[in-house]
């Protein structure tokens, strides 16, 4: 699976397991795990009202008051203490491929449902044996039967419904949810944005002298609680990338507040952003993609967008807005 995007592999979830999944994240951030496990994802399924989880666990007399006793339990077993959430557990991602599998190959279904991941869990002998860690409740689940009678075991749940959205839908609009495909993963930053504190650790910016008070008024902004976002203005060629690379060395040399010290300074390309972006909505979603990892970094990021106003009404196609729109919830 190592060609395929998180991106991608996240965007094939159907609205209740992608809500449920971004749920799973704040879970385990509350409880200050390091990684978000199954037992996460499940708990957040069960407290929907309803799901195919819900049913087959009707259906093969699953004691519900056990299995949520078995999950409190496991999640009780789990590491704490991290500030921060490192990623996704490999079994997790593997359980969204594998129930991505059975749900195109063995359903004909282009998005994955809960029942789609459970019987990918249950038909892999590494999964099975995770799930089982979770709560030997599952055992109860006869796999075989579930397939079989899978449509009509599950007919009337809400996820029969949103199983049908086209499979190229982003999974913002698909589920309304910051997609979770960020976390530990860079992929949009990567691409799309250089790391000035990093050009700046590695001596590769020429000092910066005579801005001194222009880098003090940015702190001064940033610092804020509120309206924290400077836009620096002037001529061509006044040094307002400078005053930019003057802060990345400061934050490098520890010369700025506290909490500023550990931020990460991206610039962001927006020509690259633009680059080949000619499907439509395609220039859009770069963009998402980019503001999404952002907001997972489990270190702090502030984005440096050079030749802002380029941005006012890039992308922009029929039913898409325009870059500016798309960031301003952000700001």
């Amino acid at each position: 699976m190592a060609e395929i995007s998180r991106a991608t592999l996240f965007g094939k979830l159907d609205p209740l397991a992608y809500k449920a999944i971004e749920g799973a994240t704040v879970l385990c951030k509350l409880r200050g795990n390091p990684y978000v496990e199954l037992q996460h994802w499940f708990q957040q399924i069960l407290n929907t009202p309803d799901s195919d989880l819900h049913r087959i666990v009707r259906h093969f007399e699953i004691d519900p008051s056990v299995l949520a006793s078995d999950l409190t339990a496991s999640l009780d077993r789990l590491p704490r203490g991290a500030a921060s959430i490192t990623d996704l557990s490999s079994f997790v991602e593997n359980a969204v491929e594998r129930g991505w599998v059975y749900a195109t190959l063995m359903f004909g279904e282009p998005r994955v449902r809960s029942g789609h991941l459970l019987v990918g869990l249950l038909k892999t002998a590494s999964l099975r044996g995770a799930l089982m860690g979770v709560s030997r409740q599952f055992e109860r689940v006869r796999v075989d039967e579930l397939c079989e009678r899978f449509g009509a075991l599950l007919a009337g749940s809400p996820e029969a419904q949103a199983a049908t959205l086209p499979s190229d839908a982003a999974p913002g609009e698909a589920s309304g949810a910051i997609a979770p495909a960020a976390l530990g993963r860079r992929e949009a930053l990567a691409r799309f944005t250089s790391d000035l504190t990093a050009q700046a650790r590695e001596g590769r910016m020429d000092p910066i002298v005579g801005r001194d008070d222009e880098i003090r008024q940015l702190v001064d902004i940033l610092m804020r609680r509120r309206q924290n976002n400077p836009i620096l203005v002037g001529e061509a060629g006044v040094g307002k990338t400078a005053v930019v690379e003057g802060f990345a060395q400061r934050i490098v040399r520890g010369d700025v507040p506290p909490a500023l010290r550990e931020v990460e300074l991206l610039a962001l390309d927006v020509g690259l952003l633009q680059a080949g972006a000619s499907m439509k909505g395609e220039f859009e979603q770069r963009l998402r993609s980019v503001i999404d990892e952002v907001q997972a970094s489990a270190r702090p990021i502030i984005l440096f967008i050079d030749e802002t106003h380029t941005l006012v009404g890039a992308g922009g196609a029929a039913g898409t807005g325009d870059a500016a729109n798309l960031l301003k919830p952000a700001l």
